[in-house]
């Protein structure tokens, strides 16, 4: 029997989603959790190896197992021995053939940005931060270039290991909320890094230092060297997942909802 998961966490206590030597990874976690209730050594398959310090609303895994539980075991049951950090929301049945990471068809991810002189506390690990205003209408005006099908290695970690560097991201919308600006995008796929250097590069273009063409640039010359840095980890969201109707899975996307101060 196959068993999806829709799942959160927060990601700033491990060390990215896959499994590590030292068992930090949120896979180990659940993992263990999972092969307790299931009675023996299981294995679980995420849509995405969010990186250490990402987070996720909504992740979609599987897990393949020969013990009949119900349902609430592997909501309820597994949720009782994984780490606070981490919860399962929904937990289905699905056909053999569905894989959590190949039948995907796309994936959402949010990137919450606050931009003003003083660190934050209370939302320390749970957005990014940069110490002077961001110019939003720049910050738009460079994002436009990226939307589209592209050669996206000038935004690609030197240790990704995609097959292509080529993907179609058809959503890149850039919000403020007071000194909170929130990045919303979707692709295909992502590349390793892929948000977090689009969002290091766009901050380079609202703080001043380069213009918004500069984006087309780097676009264009496929070079990660003349990029901006990787953004910080602990603004990034991996909201939702998508899958074909036919799966008949419960939602697979999620927004983020932090408190304001």
């Amino acid at each position: 029997m196959r068993i999806a998961l829709g799942l959160e966490y927060d990601g700033a206590p491990f060390h990215g989603w896959q499994s590590q030597a030292d068992g930090m990874g949120v896979q180990d976690a659940l993992e263990r959790a999972v092969s307790e209730i299931a009675g023996a050594a299981t294995k679980v398959t995420a849509a995405g190896r969010t990186d250490a310090g990402v987070h996720a609303t909504r992740q979609v895994a599987h897990f393949d197992c020969a013990a009949h539980r119900p349902e609430t075991a592997w909501i309820r049951g597994v949720n009782a021995l994984l780490p606070d950090a981490i919860a399962v929301r929904w937990a289905v049945p699905v056909h053999d053939k569905f894989h959590a990471r190949w039948t995907a068809t796309g994936r959402h991810y949010s990137y919450l940005l606050l931009d003003r002189p003083v660190r934050p506390a209370l939302l320390n690990a749970r957005v990014g931060w940069y110490h002077r205003p961001l110019r939003i209408e720049a910050m738009r005006e460079a994002a436009e270039v990226l939307l589209g099908t592209h050669d996206f290695s000038a935004f690609r970690a030197a240790e990704c290991q995609a097959k292509s560097p080529m993907k179609t991201l058809d959503r890149l919308d850039i919000a403020r909320d007071d000194d909170m600006i929130r990045c919303d995008l979707h692709a295909d796929a992502f590349l390793h890094h892929m948000v977090r250097n689009i969002v290091g590069a766009l901050v380079y273009v609202g703080s001043g230092r380069q213009p918004p063409a500069w984006v087309a640039e780097l676009l264009g010359a496929r070079d990660r060297k003349r990029a901006a840095p990787t953004f910080a980890a602990s603004g990034l969201y991996l909201t939702g997942v998508d899958y074909a109707p036919r799966w008949n899975l419960p939602p697979t996307w999620a927004p983020v909802r932090l408190p304001r101060y």
